[in-house]
């Protein structure tokens, strides 16, 4: 292990630069192939940290972070898998590979949750491709300097944004539609850039997309929250060199000009947090005005068990970050590999939820992040003699809807929200009609219906 506090250059290693990983060589060839087929298919990217300093290579194949990082030849169905491992044992020509590859990516539900039928908003009549608007309080910027990321989950529901196909991308260039958009919708309190990730950006770069909102009068705008990964995949872009300190004095100028800051820090293991650089890092930007808030999905083969999660959430406390969410693992990607019952979710949940003390409470989950809203399992229950799930929706596309209570038939084997049934007879969930209003105007190229189903002044409103 290397000194992790010394100067250290960024070294990325990416499918065609498989053999170059040193590490690699431990493995034997049935792994190294399936890595080169999957890694096709899903995007793959990783870094010297993450190699050297993140995975413990004696524990491999079973290692989390190696099981977080490199892609196993469970990710894709047996057909799939299949027919990329042999296109990659006989050296097929690269447009073969993919070619086959497309097929694959575009029966893996790329863009769940009705990203790119719902939630992309207008201005002055056109699509903001780089956006979207699905909370009323909250928008989503896509920078397009920011599309990638230090290193790669396997998980990732962002997946469709690494793999060279420009009609499946989020991005924009333009801050100033991000402002003129934020100043139209005075709802607006919170932007969130992502991605990718936006700490890929050198500093200067950043600040040509966050300046602008800082300058604009935008009085309604009360957050800009940064959704990252690089505390956990890189964090010497926090910690090393002179644009890590531009970085945190940027922090301390969006906190002085007013606005709050937060880093929604992506922690997918509690490995992530023990480095002393990686400590360092969080100490960091708290020490800048910022907060650190944590959240991850439950993930198989990589954080599902009780005891992983709250020793994730204590550690978070220990160095003053804040528990956020545990999300339940999004149905899109390798999500047959990675995903856990819902039951079982929220049996691991309550468990490490019980071991911690109120101040790591403040985590919720396990939630879906599902096109309605984020629903979270509340708990399991028997109500007039039937079984039931007891969820919530914590954030949705109606306010009124927001900490409404509702249930569903227990379902053991049930994954995700499409796979519930109303309990007690219903027909249909409440939110079911209302969806459907939705979708049939965004079809039509309506705009005026919006998230609280207020004519011309909401996320879909055409401003």
């Amino acid at each position: 292990m290397s000194n992790l506090l010394e100067p250290r250059a960024f070294k990325v290693f990416q499918r065609k630069q498989l053999d170059r990983i040193p590490q690699i060589a431990r493995l034997d060839r049935e792994q190294q192939d399936a890595i080169r087929a999957v890694s096709a298919v899903l995007p793959f990217r990783v870094n010297n940290y993450v190699l050297e300093d993140l995975i413990d290579w004696d524990r491999v194949p079973d290692d989390p972070m190696f099981q977080l990082t490199f892609p196993q030849a469970g990710m894709l169905h047996d057909e799939d898998f299949a027919t990329m491992l042999d296109l990659v044992r006989r050296d097929a020509p690269e447009a073969e590979i993919q070619a086959a590859a497309r097929t694959i990516q575009f029966a893996m539900n790329p863009h769940p949750a009705g990203q790119k039928e719902l939630n992309v908003p207008r201005l002055d009549g056109q699509l903001l491709q780089g956006m979207q608007h699905k909370y009323r309080q909250t928008v989503l910027f896509f920078p397009a300097n920011g599309q990638t990321c230090h290193s790669y989950c396997t998980y990732c529901f962002r997946w469709a944004q690494f793999v060279g196909i420009d009609e499946l991308k989020f991005l924009d260039r333009e801050a100033d539609h991000l402002v003129r958009y934020v100043a139209a919708h005075p709802e607006i309190t919170d932007v969130l850039f992502t991605g990718g990730d936006p700490m890929v950006m050198s500093t200067k770069v950043l600040r040509r997309y966050v300046e602008p909102l800082l300058r604009s009068g935008l009085d309604h705008l009360k957050t800009i929250r940064f959704g990252t990964k690089a505390p956990a995949y890189w964090p010497y872009r926090f910690t090393q060199g002179p644009d890590s300190d531009d970085l945190i004095q940027l922090f301390e100028e969006i906190v002085a000009a007013g606005k709050h800051v937060a880093l929604m820090a992506h922690y997918s293991h509690p490995v992530e947090l023990e480095t002393e650089v990686a400590q360092q890092a969080v100490r960091r930007i708290i020490d800048s005005g910022a907060v650190v808030r944590c959240q991850a999905p439950l993930i198989r083969h990589v954080n599902d068990d009780a005891d992983t999660w709250a020793r994730m959430w204590q550690t978070q406390v220990d160095l003053g970050a804040v528990p956020y969410y545990m999300f339940v693992e999004r149905d899109t990607g390798a999500r047959d590999y990675f995903e856990v019952p819902l039951a079982e979710a929220f049996d691991i949940y309550n468990r490490a939820y019980a071991q911690v003390s109120g101040v790591a409470r403040t985590v919720r989950g396990p939630s879906m992040s599902a096109t309605p809203g984020k629903v979270c399992v509340d708990g399991i229950a028997e109500v007039h003699g039937e079984k039931v799930f007891v969820l919530k929706f914590l954030q949705c596309r109606r306010t009124e809807w927001a900490n409404r209570i509702f249930f569903a038939k227990f379902d053991p084997q049930a994954m995700w929200l499409d796979d519930l049934e109303p309990a007690f007879g219903e027909s249909e969930f409440f939110y079911e009609g209302w969806m459907r209003e939705l979708a049939e105007h965004r079809k039509s190229g309506l705009n005026d219906m919006t998230p609280d189903g207020l004519p011309s002044q909401g996320v879909v409103a055409d401003v």
